[in-house]
């Protein structure tokens, strides 16, 4: 497992024991769809996939969020809330990127 997901699972028990017991809010499992989510994430960040690309990928993480009772898995939110967090992180680093080369090669071209 991811080292992002053993210490969500983690986190999620350590702030609220009770959660495993509770059959209306799990809190330690997690279905293929928000796992399959998480994964896809953190492939295309590994590979360099364009900003549309995880653009894309956030608009499945929308549409997954709206399930029905997925607000009863704290887990499914949990993970659904770090992929969300991981793709803008990613995007707006790209930006900075792009922004910081644009600027660096403009200067140098009016030299």
């Amino acid at each position: 497992m991811d080292d992002d997901i053993v210490s969500l699972i983690g986190l999620t028990v350590i702030v609220n024991p009770s959660c495993k017991e509770d059959v209306n809010f799990n809190c330690d499992s997690a279905h293929q769809l928000y796992l399959s989510l998480y994964l896809m994430t953190q492939c295309q960040m590994k590979l360099h996939h364009s900003v549309t690309s995880l653009a894309q990928t956030l608009d499945y993480v929308e549409v997954a969020r709206e399930r029905p009772n997925s607000e009863h898995y704290i887990l499914h939110q949990l993970l659904l809330k770090l992929t969300e967090r991981k793709i803008l992180l990613y995007i707006s680093g790209q930006l900075y990127n792009y922004d910081t080369v644009t600027r660096l090669t403009s200067s140098s071209a009016l030299r």
